[in-house]
C-alpha cells in the first residue's frame, strides 16, 4: 500500500461520512479542521472514532481525513466511526471478525420517527379536555 489511500463511506441517522484511510500518525482530519477544532473537547466522540483503530492496533499507522456531512456532531462521530471500520475491513480483510463482533460494522438504522396526523409529534398526543 504505497500512497494509496483507502476510501468507505459510513452513515448514522442523516449524517454521512467519506472517510479516507491514508498512511500515517494517527491524526483525525474532518473538513479540513483537526479532530479538536471540528468536535471540541469531547472525551466520548473521540472514544467512539478511534475505536476500531484501536481495536485493530492501527492508531499510529493511519491519518484518517473526513468529509461529512449532515446530522449532528454525535451522528457524524458515528458516521466517521462506521466509515473507518469499513475502510479497515478493504485494507486487510482478517480485521473483519473484530470490527463485526464489537458491532462495528453494522449500520446504526435508528432515525427520528415521522410525526402522524393528529398528533404533536410522532408519539406525542395533543392536551385532552374531558370538560
Amino acid at each position: 500500500m504505497a500512497d494509496k489511500e483507502i476510501m468507505a463511506t459510513g452513515r448514522r441517522k442523516t449524517a454521512i461520512a467519506v472517510v479516507k484511510l491514508v498512511k500515517g500518525k494517527g491524526r483525525v482530519f474532518v473538513n479540513g479542521k483537526t479532530f479538536d477544532a471540528y468536535f471540541g473537547n469531547r472525551a466520548a466522540l473521540e472514544m467512539m472514532v478511534y475505536r476500531p483503530l484501536a481495536l485493530t492496533d492501527n492508531q499510529e499507522n493511519f491519518d484518517v481525513k473526513v468529509k461529512a456531512v449532515g446530522g449532528g456532531v454525535s451522528a457524524q462521530a458515528g458516521a466517521i466511526k462506521h466509515g473507518i471500520s469499513r475502510a479497515l475491513v478493504k485494507y486487510n480483510e482478517e480485521y473483519k471478525a473484530v470490527l463485526k463482533a464489537e458491532g462495528l460494522l453494522t449500520r446504526d438504522a435508528r432515525v427520528k420517527e415521522r410525526k402522524k396526523y393528529g398528533r404533536k409529534r410522532a408519539r406525542k398526543r395533543f392536551q385532552f379536555s374531558k370538560r
